[in-house]
C-alpha cells in the first residue's frame, strides 16, 4: 500500500484556518435560504458526529413533522438503504422525501436534503442523490444545480487531499480509500480512489471526470470567492468534489455553501457524518460524561449489565472484540449464521436468548455473529445474506428486551445498529445525545419503544482503534 504522512499529505498546502461554529450559524441565521436539513442516512452511524438533533426510523408524515416541531436545525431518518437493493433503496429515498416535503409544507418550513452515507465510499450512488434531485425538482419545479460530494470523516482518519480520498491515522499514515478492505466490498466495492475518477466508475461513464468539479485544497482555504464561483458554476446536478481534512475545512465550506445558497443556487449533499454538523454550525461536541448517559435514561434504574451486539465483519471490528474479550469478563454468545440458514434456524435463536438473559444478571452478554464472513454468487446474493443475518440478531434482541432491560444496549456495525434500533427495541423516535468518543460512535435516547430510557450505543464497524468498544464499555458500566 502507497502509505503517507498527512505531513506529506499536507505539505504544499496552507495551514488550516481557523472559522468558528458560530460564524457558521449566524450565517445562515441570516441567509434567505436558510433551511431545515433532512439527512437521509444510510445506516445509523452518521449521527455519531452531531448531538441534541432528533432521530426517525420511520418516515410517515407524522413522524417528519414531529420532527420539524422539534426546531431542530437537522432531522436525521435511518433508512438503512445500504442493507438493501437499489429498487428498494430508490423507493425508500422518494417516499422520505414526499413525506418530508408533505410535513415541511404544513408547518412552512425550508428543507433541505442530505444523503449521508459511507466515508469509505460504499453505497447507492450515483443512485441516492440523483433520486432526491428528481422528487424535490418534481414538487418545486426548481432545478438541483449540483451533487455535493464530501466523504470526509477526519475523527475517523478520512481526509480528502489533492482530490484523493484517503483512509488512515495520523499514528499509522493514509492510504488512498481503493487499496483498503473497502474498496473490496462484495456489494459496494471500486477501484478508484481520486474522486472524480470514483464518479465516473461509479456512473459507467455517463459522467466524465473532467465532468466533475473539483475544488481543491488550496482554494477552499485561501480564497473564498472562487470556492463560491465553483459550487455557483454547477449546473444540471453536477457533481462538485471537496478536498477536506479538517472541521474548519468543513466550517469554510459551510460559509461558501451559505453564500452560494443565498445566491439561488440548490444542491443536494452527498456527504460523510461530519459535515453535518459543521453545515448547521454546530460545536464539536465532548465524549458524553457519566451524568449525561445517566441524564439519559430518564429516571430509569439500570439493570445489572449491559448488551453487545456485533455484526460488523471488517477487521476492526473483530480487533476491537478480541481486546474487549482481553480487558473484561465476558459471557460470549455466536449466532451461527450457517444455522441461521439452515432449518435449525429458530432452536438456535431460541437458546440463545434464554442464555443471554441469564446471562445478563451476572456479567456484560456480548451476542456477535459467526466472524467467518458468508456471501453470495453475487451482489444481491450477498445482501440477501446479510438481511437473513440481520433478521436473526433483531430476534434474539427482540427476545431478550421482552425478557429484561440491559444497563446498555450497544449495536457494532451500519445494518445492525439500523435494524437493532427500529425492530429490536422498537424505536421510532429519539434523540442524538451525543458521542461517546471524540467525534464518533453515538449514543441514542429512544422516546418510544421496548428500551426506552436505555442507552442506546450506535457504533459504526470501521471507526476507533483496537481500545474503543472496550472504552465505550467500560463507560457504560459505570
Amino acid at each position: 500500500m502507497s502509505t503517507q504522512t498527512l505531513e506529506q499529505l499536507l505539505a504544499d498546502y496552507l495551514r488550516d484556518v481557523t472559522v468558528s461554529a458560530s460564524s457558521v450559524r449566524e450565517a445562515d441565521a441570516a441567509s434567505p435560504a436558510q433551511s431545515v436539513l433532512i439527512v437521509l442516512d444510510d445506516d445509523p452511524t452518521g449521527t455519531q458526529s452531531v448531538a441534541d438533533l432528533p432521530v426517525l426510523t420511520a418516515w410517515e408524515e407524522p413522524d417528519l413533522r414531529w420532527a420539524l416541531s422539534t426546531g431542530a436545525p437537522a432531522v436525521y431518518v435511518m433508512t438503512n438503504s445500504r442493507s438493501l437493493s437499489a429498487r428498494d433503496a430508490e423507493k425508500i429515498n422518494r417516499d422520505v422525501v414526499r413525506a418530508a416535503l408533505d410535513a415541511a409544507k404544513e408547518l412552512d418550513r425550508r428543507v433541505t436534503f442530505v444523503s449521508r452515507s459511507d466515508s469509505t465510499l460504499r453505497g447507492h450512488f450515483p443512485l441516492e442523490p440523483n433520486v432526491l434531485a428528481e422528487e424535490v425538482e418534481a414538487a418545486t419545479h426548481e432545478e438541483i444545480d449540483g451533487i455535493l460530494i464530501v466523504p470526509a470523516f477526519g475523527d475517523a482518519g478520512r481526509i480528502t487531499v489533492g482530490g484523493v480520498h484517503y483512509a488512515g491515522s495520523a499514528a499509522d499514515g493514509f492510504v488512498p480509500v481503493g487499496e483498503t478492505e473497502f474498496a473490496k466490498d462484495a456489494t459496494f466495492g471500486y477501484r478508484n480512489s481520486r474522486l472524480v475518477d470514483w464518479v465516473e466508475e461509479k456512473t459507467d461513464g455517463e459522467i466524465l471526470a473532467a465532468d466533475v468539479i473539483a475544488i481543491p485544497l488550496s482554494v477552499l482555504r485561501a480564497d473564498r470567492d472562487e470556492t463560491v464561483r465553483l459550487l455557483r458554476s454547477a449546473s444540471s446536478r453536477q457533481p462538485i468534489v471537496v478536498d477536506i481534512v479538517t472541521e474548519d475545512d468543513l466550517r469554510l465550506l459551510s460559509l461558501a455553501l451559505i453564500e452560494a445558497e443565498s445566491a439561488g443556487s440548490r444542491y443536494i449533499y452527498r456527504v460523510g457524518p461530519p459535515f453535518v454538523r459543521a453545515r448547521i454550525g454546530q460545536e464539536v461536541h465532548a465524549p458524553l460524561t457519566e451524568a449525561e448517559i445517566e441524564a439519559a435514561r430518564g429516571g430509569r434504574e439500570p439493570s445489572p449489565h449491559g448488551l453487545v451486539v456485533v455484526g460488523s465483519h471488517v477487521g476492526l471490528t473483530t480487533r476491537q472484540l478480541n481486546t474487549l474479550r482481553d480487558a473484561r469478563s465476558l459471557i460470549e454468545l455466536e449466532i451461527d449464521v450457517a444455522k441461521v440458514l439452515g432449518p435449525d434456524r429458530d432452536e438456535h435463536l431460541g437458546a440463545l436468548v434464554d442464555e443471554a438473559v441469564a446471562g445478563l444478571s451476572t456479567d456484560t452478554v456480548v451476542v456477535r455473529t459467526s466472524r467467518l464472513l458468508v456471501t453470495g454468487a453475487d451482489a444481491d446474493d450477498s445482501l440477501s445474506i446479510s438481511r437473513q443475518v440481520s433478521a436473526a440478531v433483531v430476534d434474539v434482541v427482540q427476545g431478550i428486551v421482552a425478557q429484561t432491560a440491559p444497563r446498555f444496549v450497544i449495536a457494532k456495525g451500519g445494518i445492525t445498529s439500523s435494524d437493532v434500533a427500529s425492530k429490536g427495541l422498537g424505536i421510532r423516535r429519539a434523540f442524538v445525545v451525543g458521542p461517546m468518543l471524540p467525534g464518533i460512535v453515538s449514543m441514542w435516547s429512544g422516546q418510544d419503544g421496548r428500551a426506552e430510557g436505555v442507552p442506546y450505543i450506535v457504533f459504526a464497524g470501521n471507526v476507533g482503534d483496537e481500545s474503543s468498544l472496550a472504552t465505550v464499555v467500560d463507560t457504560l458500566s459505570l
